[in-house]
């Protein structure tokens, strides 16, 4: 049993378990594949900005599984005020990027990567991401124009090969040295919590931001990011490179 499960009340379980019957019991009327696709598989999203840039851009459309971790009080557009608890839930792994709301703004949705999980310590040293006290390994990589991750037409950008503990590797933008957030004090993520950043590190919005979203609680996830299923540049034209891809 996960730490999540174990914070839900007997009272609690009863209504997740009435919200999953209220939800059977409409399927009836909305049986139709498309619906049932979405509405308990796979939710299409657009990427409106470049925070998680090179990972996901601008004009970008994935899907995101939404029984990856359970359902929860954002799985469904009126689940929020039946649904109290993620039912069936589970954690995301480090390295997931993952569609959420945040405690500040429940009507929006967010996509970003997970980096740190309940009880990891979480900081920024010169640019790099330190868990547990240790630097997670990069591995520098040829600069690239850096005009949709920077907004500089001229602008060349570091990125780097960052690889986690548990394997998963990423390549993250360095637009500016020594960023705002490039330094940071030491987070401690809390029991039933998560911690984000934008691969886009200099130009991301992310939990280092405490003010505007900070922890994000497990049970604000909408689903995990899976693949690249359309993608348009900034005229229109198609991106065929990119369709198909993974996270």
């Amino acid at each position: 049993m996960t730490t999540l499960e174990q914070s839900i009340r007997p009272q609690a379980r009863s209504r997740e378990w009435k919200a999953i019957v209220v939800l059977i019991l409409l399927v009836p009327f909305l049986w139709s594949p498309p619906f049932l696709f979405r509405f308990f598989l796979y939710q299409p999203f657009s990427i409106p900005s470049g925070s998680m840039t090179p990972t996901l851009m601008t004009g970008d459309y994935v899907f995101a599984s939404k029984g990856a971790y359970g359902y929860g009080p954002y799985s469904f557009p009126f689940a929020s005020s039946l649904i109290t608890h993620r039912v069936f839930a589970a954690e995301p792994e480090r390295g997931d990027v993952v569609v959420f709301r945040t405690p500040k703004d429940t009507s929006v949705d967010y996509v970003k990567r997970v980096v740190g999980l309940p009880g990891d310590r979480i900081q920024m040293r010169q640019g790099q991401l330190v868990l547990n006290d240790r630097p997670v390994t990069r591995v520098a990589l040829k600069e690239v124009d850096g005009e949709d991750a920077c907004g500089a037409d001229d602008a060349k950008v570091r990125n780097w090969r960052e690889t986690l503990p548990n394997g998963a590797s990423y390549v993250t933008y360095d637009c500016v040295d020594n960023g705002y957030y490039d330094n940071t004090g030491v987070f401690t993520v809390p029991l039933g919590h998560f911690f984000v950043l934008g691969d886009n590190r200099d130009n991301s919005t992310d939990s280092r931001v405490m003010a505007t979203m900070g922890f994000i609680p497990m049970d604000n996830l909408v689903g995990r990011v899976t693949r690249i299923i359309w993608s348009l540049d900034d005229d229109g034209e198609p991106r065929f490179e990119r369709m198909g891809k993974v996270r």
